[in-house]
């Protein structure tokens, strides 16, 4: 049976999302915050960070988020995760028993709380699940294949969305370690950054593999730590994410990266990306979780001391090339 879903969020994600869910049949209404990309789908059914995109006709979009979320069966949350309390906040009285399904990747700051946990701060009772993996806005809406993984406690979610996301273009695996499969979204976003610094040092393929191969080790010793199982991050939302975004361009992470290699400052590096870079939110955040936790992360401190105390690039690789010899 053909659902009402609510998107919120207008971006890349969001939208490549609503695409393909309303081939498959669906309603769909976005929330946008701005009336510009409302008008933009509404009238010329385009979405404004994929301007190749012609966005199925069935997609409404609404600045309005109660008419967005009030009637729908259920609600993909995508938007950057400093705005998700305040944005949950004005809708959260229309959600009722609706199922979230969270597709953005980060963490709050003053809380250090996953995006999951955030939801169920501001509603204790609420039906949550979190969507992650390899997955391109761009290709999903070229319908190039994507695997991605959906991770809930909540059992009727987890026998139901899948089947209402996966086509032949999108395969959907599930998953009940939420934590886990949150963290390893935000954490990879970190390595993706320090792959585009490494990749405009001139670095090379040898020191990208062992950047996210140690990174990846990163990764799951915080997850571990934190209650999450370890195996999650060998999968899709951990070893998988962490390959395509390390691996393309395409990845703003990655391309802020860059920026920062090339001698740009954080503020300029934004600029020059137009959207939103996780990253560099996330290395404030895993630098404290890594405090926190009393979890040895030397990438992390390293781009951390880059970005906020003048460690020189090349540096903070010469200090990571010279740490003290271990078993691995």
């Amino acid at each position: 049976m053909n659902k009402k879903i609510a998107i919120i969020g207008s971006g890349s994600w969001g939208c490549a999302m609503s695409n393909h869910l309303a081939e498959l049949g669906n309603d769909v209404l976005i929330w946008s915050f701005t009336e510009e990309e409302k008008n933009l789908i509404n009238n010329e059914h385009k979405c404004k960070f994929i301007p190749e995109l012609k966005m199925n006709s069935k997609i409404r979009c609404s600045n309005d988020i109660k008419e967005v979320v009030e009637n729908a069966d259920y609600i993909i949350h995508i938007s950057p995760s400093k705005f998700t309390r305040n944005i949950f906040k004005s809708y959260k009285d229309y959600v009722k028993d609706k199922p979230v399904i969270i597709c953005s990747k980060g963490f709050e700051d003053n809380t250090l709380f996953t995006l999951d946990e955030v939801l169920k701060d501001e509603m204790p009772s609420v039906r949550v699940a979190a969507l992650s993996g390899p997955s391109y806005a761009t290709e999903v809406a070229s319908h190039i294949p994507t695997a991605i993984i959906l991770a809930s406690k909540d059992e009727e979610i987890l026998n139901e969305i899948p089947k209402e996301l996966s086509d032949e273009t999108m395969r959907i695996y599930k998953s009940k370690d939420i934590l886990g499969v949150e963290l390893g979204g935000s954490l990879k976003n970190i390595i993706a950054f320090c792959s585009g610094i490494c990749a405009e040092l001139g670095f090379g393929t040898n020191a990208e593999a062992a950047l996210i191969t140690r990174g990846l080790a990163e990764i799951a010793r915080l997850g571990k730590k934190m209650g999450a199982d370890e195996k999650t991050f060998y999968g899709l939302s951990g070893l998988g994410d962490l390959i395509l975004t390390c691996s393309s361009d395409e990845s703003r992470n990655r391309r802020a990266g860059r920026l920062i290699g090339k001698g740009l400052t954080i503020d300029e590096a934004k600029k020059q990306i137009g959207q939103t870079i996780e990253s560099v939110d996330n290395i404030q955040i895993a630098k404290k979780l890594a405090d926190k936790y009393d979890v040895e992360m030397p990438i992390v401190n390293a781009v951390y001391d880059v970005l906020f105390n003048g460690l020189k690039p090349r540096e903070a690789g010469k200090r990571l090339m010279l740490r003290e010899l271990k078993f691995e």
